[in-house]
């Protein structure tokens, strides 16, 4: 099946006993047992069924299979939050003493994660110099477990080479992790590119709605676990938590997901609520739609920015002059994404007069809504990095990061227009050619 219709179909048919075509919400805390022999083989992973909803839910269930369809991987874990997922998708590979290499532009909480969680978890991260692929590969070395990117950065809107990075980390027998929350399976699937294992914050565009939390974990079922278990161990040598159980010879392929499962959500109940996975799995039925609409707002948008006096600067992947023009050919088909950042003349000032006076666009720190979005990253999402840190994540002080909503597009615009109207005094106030920009971005749509 195309994306369109896996989003609409995947992993689910009709409920066995009631025959619902819509998924039912089993909001339910446990299973019954037929007996104690059925209950100890629940347990020794002997047979398929549910045991108690902290380690899986019917509904969950239909979600995870969904998004991992959806990313071409082999398994998905679904958890609280995308936060909770990166962590999970971390902790899986990693043991006291190890680490891994991560691209510098990360959303900020991610980085907090990576920069203070992390180390006093005994898990260093190295982050990089930059994005690109050789200055990972400096940093690679026997204990590091993984390397880990987001496909397109959040805010910086970068767009990073999975397929180059996935041969760098392949080339030191360690698997590729790529968060994919920004670019959504519409646009990139980072498994064909060679990626291991893909993360996802579901709360963004994947949900689309901006009213529930959650996240994923999509194992691609193609990292040779049992080739390198000297530097991964857990999947090939027994578990003493879970009675011996070894997962690469119970889980198989699907060892990555099935431990990530059976030790840290059973373990440490990072749990989605099954009344959440209903409502991501309603947002997920139009996400094709959605994204396509996103997209095509984006590029009006960015142009209108482009062309307008009283913008310092716009960084969006779909112009020919951005870094990584080339690479939205090879990954996104050509196509922008719709969050991009800018700077209004004048500064910090300039932006923050500019931020106060939008009204249809909503301030706050999340994207991916159906709604567009801003947010000063400098004072809200990456607030609590130093000057340097800030820097090398792409964030700079007077920054306005856009996530361009569905809405029509001249009304995006016209919100735009009348906050830079606001934000530039007239002494600074030069012509501006905003109703032909504007009339030709609508064209656009």
């Amino acid at each position: 099946m195309r994306s369109e219709t896996i989003a609409i179909h995947g992993g689910y048919d009709v409920d066995p006993t009631t025959k619902a075509v819509a998924v039912p919400i089993y909001q339910t805390v446990a299973y019954a047992f037929d007996n104690a022999d059925h209950g100890a083989a629940l347990f020794n992973l002997e047979v398929e069924g549910f045991r108690y909803s902290r380690i899986s839910n019917p509904t969950t269930a239909v979600l995870e299979r969904r998004v991992a369809a959806l990313e071409g991987g082999l398994e998905a874990l679904c958890v609280s939050s995308g936060q909770a997922a990166v962590h999970y998708a971390v902790l899986n590979l990693t043991e006291m003493g190890s680490n891994i290499v991560s691209v510098p532009m990360l959303y900020g909480t991610t980085h907090t994660l990576f920069a203070y969680v992390l180390p006093n978890q005994g898990v260093s991260v190295r982050l990089a110099e930059s994005y690109r692929p050789e200055y990972i590969e400096k940093l690679i070395d026997e204990k590091t477990r993984g390397v880990f990117c987001e496909s397109i950065g959040n805010p910086a809107g970068n767009i990073c080479d999975v397929e180059a990075l996935a041969r760098v980390a392949h080339k030191h027998g360690i698997p590729l992790i790529v968060d994919n929350t920004v670019a959504t399976p519409i646009l990139l699937r980072p498994i064909e590119y060679g990626a291991d294992i893909v993360v996802h914050s579901l709360t963004k565009f994947m949900g689309g709605h901006g009213s529930t939390l959650g996240g994923a974990i999509v194992d691609s079922g193609k990292f040779p676990w049992k080739e390198h278990a000297q530097r991964f161990p857990m999947f090939s040598r027994p578990d003493p938590s879970y009675h011996g159980l070894v997962y690469t010879d119970h889980f198989k392929d699907a060892a990555y997901i099935g431990r990530c499962r059976s030790v840290y959500l059973r373990a440490t109940g990072s749990v989605l609520s099954p009344l959440s996975a209903f409502l991501l799995l309603q947002g997920i039925e139009t996400i094709a739609l959605r994204v396509e609409r996103h997209v095509e707002n984006g590029r009006a948008v960015a142009e209108f920015l482009r062309k307008d006096r009283r913008i310092e600067w716009v960084n969006y992947a779909g112009f020919l002059q951005s870094p990584y023009y080339e690479l939205a050919q090879k990954y996104l088909g050509g196509r922008g994404c719709p969050l991009m950042t800018f700077g209004v003349k004048g500064g910090f000032q300039a932006g923050t007069r500019f931020y106060d006076a939008l009204k249809l666009i909503k301030r706050l720190v999340n994207i991916g809504d159906a709604k567009s979005l801003a947010c000063h990253p400098a004072s809200t999402t990456h607030r609590q990095m130093s000057a340097e840190e800030k820097r090398q994540a792409g964030v700079t002080p007077e920054m306005i990061r856009l996530s361009v909503g569905i809405e029509h597009v001249a009304d995006i615009i016209g919100d735009l227009d009348q906050a830079l109207d606001a934000a530039v005094t007239r002494s600074e106030k030069q012509p501006s050619t905003n109703r032909a920009d504007q009339e030709c971005c609508v064209g656009l749509s």
